[in-house]
């Protein structure tokens, strides 16, 4: 298992009924996926100096079992579908609580995105070889061709 983010859950991620909230879930899951892409060689700010970001077309969650304060949890990353030149991929994130039981997994498509014409874009080929050394799902599928 690939863990990206490990961390508390903090009194501000808790919801009136005791248990983390919706949208903190998918914050844990984004913070493991940049520290993926950190981890890759992608840092944010040279993928900033190429004018381009990661984007996302759609985020699935599935709750599996309640998250409390002040629980540890670890995010794990993986690929689960890409395009041969990374253009378009899709993430799984499963979140676990300290005692190993998976709470949830998210799911979460995307792209990149020009920062200055606000267009698709498709890393330079270096970078796309360094995203596509993320780790993959044992289920995993490539599809199509590339943009």
């Amino acid at each position: 298992m690939n863990f990206f983010y490990e961390g508390q859950v903090l009194w501000s991620q808790i919801d009136s009924n005791q248990h983390m909230r919706h949208s903190a879930y998918a914050d844990f899951a984004a913070q493991a996926r940049i520290t993926m892409l950190e981890s890759l060689g992608l840092k944010l700010s040279t993928l900033y100096e190429y004018k381009i970001g990661p984007l996302l077309f759609r985020e699935e969650l599935i709750y599996l079992r309640e998250i409390g304060t002040n629980e540890y949890i670890k995010v794990s990353c993986e690929i689960i579908k890409s395009r041969p030149d990374g253009s378009r991929w899709s993430i799984r994130h499963d979140l676990y609580r300290s005692d190993g039981v998976k709470a949830a997994t998210v799911i979460a498509e995307g792209a990149w995105i020009d920062m200055e014409k606000r267009k698709l874009a498709v890393l330079p080929i270096e970078l796309s070889r360094m995203f596509m050394m993320a780790p993959r799902s044992s289920d995993y599928v490539q599809e199509g061709n590339p943009v």
